[in-house]
C-alpha cells in the first residue's frame, strides 16, 4: 500500500482519498491519478493523502477480496495480530485514517452490476449535507455505514467519510471518473483547501432515504427494458426472464417507484440474483 502526500504551503485540513479497498474496483484508481495531477502545493491549503490502491493484494490478482477470501471492507478497524485483512485494515487506520480530518473513499459496483454515480452517507449530519452539495453527484443515498466497514470505523473515531460509488468492477468508465474527479475538487474547494476548482452549478440535492433490490424470482435469460439512471413507476414492466428458446417468459415489474441506481450487466440469472436497485426519492434539500 503506497500513499502520495501533497502538503500545501499553508496549514489546513488533512484529507485522505482512497480507492480499491476492493481490488477489482478500478475507476477510483484513475480518479485519484487525475486528482493528484491537479494538486499543486502552492495552490493548496492543508494536506491531501492519496492511496490509489488500498487492497494491493487483491488488485494484483484482479480479485475483489484478499487472497484469504476476506472482504477488507468488512475487516475494519482491524488488529495487529489478526488475519491478513485485519492487519491491512489496522495499518490503513493507523497510518492514514487517524491522521486525517476527512476521508473520501471511492468504490464501484460488484462484478456483474453497474452503479449510477452516487454518494452515500448520513444526511442528518449538516457537514455531510454541505459536502454532498459540493460534490454534486446525481443522487445521495442516506444510510448508516455497514458494520466493520472503513466508513463505520472512521465514523466511530469522529472522522466523516464521503463514499462515492460509480461504474462497475474491472472497467474504467469515463463518465463515472469525470464526475468523481470534479466532485472531489469541488469538495476540496468547499473546504477552502483549493481556490482553483470547479464550482457546483446547482443547489439542489437529490436524496433517497431507502432503496430496494428487485431480484429474479426464477432462473433464465434476462432482457431488460430499463437501465441505470431511468425513473420507473410502481408495477412498470422493467424486463422479462425467459429460457434459451424464448419460452416460459416471466414478466418483471418494479415493486416501487423511484430512480434506478444499479442494474445487472449479466443476462444469465439464477433465482434470487439482483436485477435492478431502485432508490425512492425524497424532496430536494
Amino acid at each position: 500500500m503506497r500513499a502520495e502526500v501533497v502538503r500545501g504551503t499553508k496549514p489546513g485540513p488533512v484529507v485522505w482519498i482512497s480507492s480499491s479497498v476492493h481490488g477489482d474496483e478500478l475507476n477510483g484508481v484513475e480518479i485519484t491519478r487525475q486528482v493528484f495531477r491537479k494538486l499543486k502545493p502552492e495552490n493548496l491549503v492543508g494536506t491531501i493523502i492519496i492511496v490509489p490502491v488500498v487492497n494491493v493484494f487483491g488488485f494484483n490478482q484482479e480479485m475483489r477480496y484478499l487472497p484469504d477470501r476476506r472482504d477488507l471492507n468488512r475487516s475494519f478497524p482491524g488488529s495487529k495480530r489478526g488475519s491478513m485483512a485485519a492487519r491491512l485494515a489496522n495499518t490503513f487506520m493507523t497510518e492514514v485514517v487517524k491522521k486525517c480530518d476527512l476521508g473520501i473513499d471511492l468504490h464501484t459496483a460488484a462484478k456483474g452490476r453497474y452503479n449510477l454515480p452516487q454518494l452515500r452517507g448520513d444526511i442528518s449530519d449538516p457537514f455531510m449535507t454541505e459536502l454532498a452539495r459540493a460534490f454534486a453527484a446525481p443522487i445521495f443515498i442516506h444510510g448508516k455505514p455497514p458494520t466493520r466497514s472503513l466508513r463505520r470505523a472512521a465514523n466511530d473515531l469522529g472522522i466523516p467519510v464521503v463514499l462515492y460509488e460509480a461504474g462497475e468492477a474491472d472497467r474504467l468508465d469515463m463518465t463515472s471518473i469525470e464526475i468523481g474527479k470534479i466532485g472531489i475538487l469541488r469538495v476540496l474547494r468547499s473546504l477552502k483547501m483549493l481556490t482553483r476548482a470547479p464550482v457546483s452549478t446547482t443547489e439542489e440535492l437529490l436524496i433517497s432515504n431507502s432503496t430496494k433490490w428487485v431480484r429474479a424470482k426464477r432462473s433464465g435469460l434476462l432482457r431488460l427494458d430499463v437501465s441505470t439512471g431511468d425513473f420507473v413507476q410502481k408495477k412498470q414492466k422493467i424486463g422479462v426472464i425467459g429460457d434459451a428458446y424464448g419460452d416460459r417468459i416471466y414478466r418483471v415489474e418494479a415493486p416501487i417507484s423511484g430512480l434506478i441506481i444499479s442494474h445487472a450487466t449479466k443476462p444469465l440469472l439464477n433465482q434470487g440474483d439482483p436485477i435492478i436497485h431502485i432508490a425512492t426519492l425524497d424532496r430536494p434539500e
